[in-house]
């Protein structure tokens, strides 16, 4: 079996040495480990030391295009040079990688298709408090929506099978942690926990530039995890909080009209009641129709999946930049995808 561990990188080149000097070269279970580093558009000299530091593969994308979309390139890519596994870090060297073979286990055990590092979130003391509580209400959301028992869904040190990155698909341009988990859920993947340790911080986050920021962007991802995923929900609770009102609307100006006999002067009440009652089957009709492209959603990504794993089937590879009919991500750009035969400078060594 061969693992392929990816990095996505953006302006890296300070930390991505000790990262990759850290990274196993070879692991129980595995006949070949490669590294990939997917290029976001960096502006320093990230894809030449990735090369200097002896990287299998590197994924130039065409511009700055996110975190989101330099996942879902890598996976596309590793899909492409052969990877059974997959396992996908940071480059800012967060994740202890001496907890890869941990990580992988579940999977060479056939436990998992999916398996999610778990940071110690309340013992990691450059956490704020309200990081940490984003953090275990974004788990919380993934858990609900997903159905799975993810500990720290925000956590991006993950591993996958190869047939568990076929069926993944990211559109939102922030993050891909939570959607991720979100759809695995869905396609009844086997989703598990381990606990890993992580590194002192080596520069500052490139998520979170400020902590109103953070939660912003932490806000609307859970929100619009949940209208896309649970929309008759969403629509339903938004429609109740309209009928509400226009019930107690419509009663106060029963009751006044019938047994206080002075109902003229508060027709403002049915007027008031009228419209939210309106608004209401409106957005009750919005969520038939949400809950109608929920379902031309699933069976779209069903047909994407089945693509991709005829591609894989046929024995396409990126030796040779992907073509227009390979499988990538929505909205992706790949510039180039370059292989390296070098020698192997940094941890060829380590177990």
């Amino acid at each position: 079996m061969k693992l392929i561990i990816q990095i996505p990188c953006y302006n890296e080149e300070a930390v991505l040495p000790q990262t990759l000097a850290d990274l196993p070269r070879r692991l129980p279970g595995f006949d070949a480990v490669e590294f990939l580093v997917i290029d976001d558009g960096s502006t320093d000299r990230t894809v030449e030391v990735a090369r200097e530091c002896g990287v299998d593969h590197v994924v130039r994308l065409n511009g700055n295009q996110g975190l989101a979309r330099a996942f879902m390139a890598g996976l596309t890519a590793a899909i492409q040079h052969g990877a059974d596994v997959i396992v996908n870090t940071d480059a800012d060297n967060q994740y202890d990688a001496a907890d890869i073979p941990r990580l992988v286990a579940p999977i060479i055990e056939n436990r998992a298709d999916i398996v999610v590092g778990a940071r110690p979130i309340d013992d990691i003391r450059h956490f704020s408090g309200i990081k940490r509580w984003l953090q275990r209400l974004g788990s919380h959301v993934t858990r609900t929506l997903s159905q799975t028992d993810v500990r720290d869904a925000p956590s991006g040190f993950r591993a996958m099978t190869r047939d568990a990155a076929l069926r993944l698909n990211v559109f939102n341009g922030y993050t891909y942690t939570l959607e991720t988990l979100i759809q695995a859920g869905r396609s009844n993947l086997r989703v598990v926990n381990v606990p890993i340790r992580v590194n002192g911080p080596t520069r500052p986050s490139r998520l979170m530039r400020s902590t109103v920021q953070y939660v912003w962007r932490s806000v609307w991802t859970m929100g619009s995890a949940y209208l896309v995923y649970r929309p008759t929900q969403v629509f339903r609770l938004l429609a109740a909080a309209l009928f509400g009102p226009a019930l107690v609307l419509a009663v106060r100006y029963l009751y006044i009209a019938a047994f206080l006999g002075d109902g003229r002067g508060h027709l403002h009440s049915v007027i008031a009641s009228g419209v939210l009652a309106t608004c209401g089957v409106l957005l009750m009709a919005a969520g038939f129709l949400a809950h109608l492209l929920a379902i031309n959603r699933r069976l779209l990504e069903e047909i994407r999946y089945i693509e991709r794993s005829r591609q894989y089937a046929a024995g396409r590879r990126c030796d040779q930049p992907p073509s227009e009919s390979d499988a990538l991500p929505a909205g992706v750009d790949i510039l180039t995808t370059e292989t390296y035969h070098g020698p192997r400078r940094l941890s060829a060594t380590r177990a």
